[in-house]
């Protein structure tokens, strides 16, 4: 098929800053291309070439919008999964498939798949209710501490809690989730797997994540991982096995946890565009959103070398701030040597919000991981 300055149409569900990056791509490959968003201030509505609003949770909107394209993508999850399913079974080709959404957007699924398919992951146990594990507790049979993690639509912090006494468990919502072991462990790490619809199959590097301690989110992703090769390369290992399992199209990241006695266990996955590969756009020969689009459309995977060592930062919503926002000293991180802004476009800040990101590339990863801290200290994503 061609895809190029053609009447061919991809769908992208979710105008997110994920879809956004996708666009740069299509833009650059000339693909034409609709995207569907609840919001209408969506990062994604200026780089596409037509834009809907609509709520990709509802059957018929994703039904209706997925007739009306050629192949059908996403950027976010929380998408309705049965529209997919039924749209597959119309001929529609949507990537990665219906079966590997469903099976990833309940937690609770995902590492029961793990199970199945002997995947290294922590311990954990299932309840249909959070209010089901005070009696369990009570019972001793669960002990603290542990992280609970709604079954569905967590994301970016939300849905998961480190427990570690009873009145942990006060404010969070009654719905269905897990009890995992919480892991002493050295390093998150995440790596991510291309595969296109013929069966080819990509890596990029292991990358290592470090967490903000209040937010649960990634405050840098630093590639490559600064770990001796047999740990990446058995990182690589498992989420080869991973994808192997899923037998997914496009990307899939898989996030990892390195434990004190360097074994890996799988953390959970995401069929798409992921947080841990935003240095690629710099860093690598061909970045994440374009080997994704490479991935669903069938076409030859892309390099995923790195050319450079890279970091990156996330600019997140300054705390005691809601808002129009401000990006406050841009323009004092822009004169450091190997640093590059993206601004995702969202109108509003509000704290911990993903407002966008900042690379930064050198020869040297730990002189990188040094300008990222003084980028991190210098900009501020505050409210007028």
């Amino acid at each position: 098929m061609n895809y190029f300055s053609s009447d061919f149409k991809l769908g992208i569900l979710g105008g997110g800053q994920l879809g956004k990056m996708m666009l740069y791509v299509t833009r650059k490959f000339d693909i034409t291309t609709k995207v569907i968003d609840s919001s209408a201030d969506a990062p994604s509505r200026i780089a596409c070439d037509e834009f809907v609003q609509g709520d990709i949770l509802d059957y018929d909107t994703v039904l209706e919008f997925g007739r009306s394209v050629d192949v059908l993508t996403f950027e976010i999850e929380n998408v309705n999964v049965d529209a997919l399913e039924k749209l597959e079974d119309e001929g529609k080709k949507v990537f990665p498939s219906s079966k590997t959404l469903r099976t990833i957007q309940n937690k609770a699924t995902q590492k029961l798949f793990y199970l199945d398919q002997n995947i290294p992951t922590a311990p954990f146990s299932r309840f249909a209710y959070t209010s089901e594990i005070k009696t369990v507790l009570e019972n001793d049979a669960l002990k603290f501490p542990f992280v609970w993690k709604s079954a569905r639509f967590g994301y970016d912090g939300q849905g998961v809690k480190v427990v570690r006494k009873v009145q942990d468990l006060e404010n969070l919502p009654n719905v269905e989730c897990i009890a995992e072991e919480l892991i002493p462990f050295k390093n998150e790490l995440s790596v991510i797997v291309s595969r296109n619809v013929s069966g080819e199959i990509k890596t990029y590097p292991t990358v290592e994540m470090e967490f903000h301690p209040e937010a649960n989110q990634v405050e840098y992703v630093l590639c490559p991982a600064r770990l001796p090769k047999h740990i990446t390369d058995k990182a690589e290992s498992v989420a080869l096995q991973v994808s192997k399992a899923f037998q997914h199209v496009g990307l899939l990241a898989v996030e990892m946890f390195l434990t004190e006695e360097d074994e890996i266990l799988v953390n959970e996955v995401a069929p798409r565009p992921h947080n841990s590969g935003h240095q690629s756009i710099e860093g690598n020969f061909t970045c994440q959103f374009e080997q994704h689009i490479r991935a669903i459309l069938d076409l030859p995977l892309g390099n995923t070398e790195s050319k450079v060592a890279s970091v990156m930062v996330n600019l997140v919503g300054a705390e005691n701030h809601t808002g129009d926002v401000v990006y406050k000293n841009i323009e004092q991180i822009m004169a450091m040597d190997g640093v590059t802004p993206h601004i995702y476009g969202k109108k509003q800040t509000r704290p911990f919000r993903k407002m966008g990101h900042v690379t930064i590339v050198d020869k040297d990863i730990n002189k990188a991981r040094a300008v990222a801290q003084s980028v991190k200290e210098s900009i501020k994503v505050i409210s007028k």
